[in-house]
């Protein structure tokens, strides 16, 4: 663990409690952590350093009894963080769910141990860098485009992908808790995300360059997959590999059919093709364009669709070159231009 890395991962964080959670000493801090992983180790430091008078408990050191009894004495606006190797379970009890419904505020790091090269370390730490006027200004800009948008193309290579007939509200996740329920969520912050207001209105083909496989974990192909999509569906691939078709295979052997829904728009610049994490989770933040497999969504209710009756939601990351909206550029070589 190196000294510098938990020193800008303390900035990073100091400078999200400020402009994202808007946190200040007035309320209690307390960080959750396992010490599994070189992630979760780095950053149980640079919490330390960053909530000198925070309240800190070892997961995998501390009972159940003693973890409750210490969310229970929290008061609202307060502030827990999740540092995870993997997920924390108390049976029944789901920790963010839970401390949402206490109008706590949650910042959560899950699946810290599927990033442990040095790189990866590197990358989500620079990832937690808040450029509050950024994401404000782009992930509002796009969300507002969007709202009013009757369609879009995104550019493959040679590749068209064309979505018709509006979107469904899109949703942020940038920081800006201003107008949610909630405060906090999964960190890394950075998307932007919707879908079609008919899901049978997307059709043409794309590239992708990396997707969830079938342990949930980031798949890099040696080469671009393009994926040829009629009616909303994923009905065949070319250039593929053994993996991809794997993951295809798990999706229809439960559902039947791949059904085309996500439309995520990634804000996040510390990811590129070339700065990848194996947590999908994470790397789905990547500053471009990526599309969620399988039916499920629970955000949004489709006729046909239970709202949380689907089992898979696969995310594919698009090799994009151009993201056009109602005929207007919005992304072009790999950045924002809203």
């Amino acid at each position: 663990m190196s000294s510098a890395l938990v020193l800008q991962a303390s900035t990073n964080i100091k400078d999200m409690l400020r402009d994202a959670f808007l946190y200040d000493e007035t309320h209690t801090a307390m960080v959750i952590y396992d010490l599994n992983s070189p992630l979760s180790v780095t950053l149980t430091q640079a919490y330390r350093e960053a909530l000198p008078n925070g309240i800190f408990i070892d997961f995998h050191e501390t009972s159940a009894e003693v973890i409750l009894s210490q969310i229970d004495a929290l008061q609202e606006g307060d502030f827990v963080a999740l540092v995870q190797s993997s997920s924390f379970r108390l049976n029944a009890f789901r920790l963010r769910i839970e401390l949402f419904k206490m109008k706590i505020k949650v910042a959560e790091h899950p699946h810290l141990g599927r990033m442990p090269s040095d790189d990866e370390v590197r990358y989500y730490i620079d990832a937690l860098a808040y450029d509050k006027e950024y994401y404000h200004h782009t992930g509002h800009t796009l969300k507002q485009i969007l709202q009013h948008a009757q369609g879009a193309v995104v550019q493959s290579s040679e590749h068209q992908l064309v979505f018709q007939g509006g979107f469904e509200e899109p949703k942020l996740n940038i920081g800006d808790y201003r107008e949610m329920n909630n405060v906090g969520g999964q960190l890394p912050l950075g998307e932007v995300f919707s879908e079609s207001k008919a899901l049978t209105s997307l059709n043409g083909k794309t590239n992708i360059i990396a997707f969830g496989d079938i342990h949930y974990k980031v798949n890099i192909p040696p080469h671009p997959i393009t994926i040829v999509i009629q009616n909303g569906q994923l009905i065949t691939t070319e250039n593929t590999t053994p993996e991809f078709e794997a993951m295809l295979e798990m999706i229809r052997a439960e559902e039947k059919i791949v059904w085309v829904r996500e439309l995520g728009l990634g804000l996040n610049r510390a990811f590129s093709k070339n700065r990848s994490v194996s947590d999908m989770g994470t790397f789905e933040r990547m500053c471009g364009l990526h599309l969620s497999l399988g039916a499920k969504h629970g955000i949004y209710a489709k006729e046909g669709f239970k709202r949380n009756s689907g089992k898979f939601h696969i995310d594919v990351m698009i090799d994009t070159s151009l993201f056009e909206i109602d005929g207007h550029t919005v992304f072009s070589e790999d950045a924002w231009l809203v």
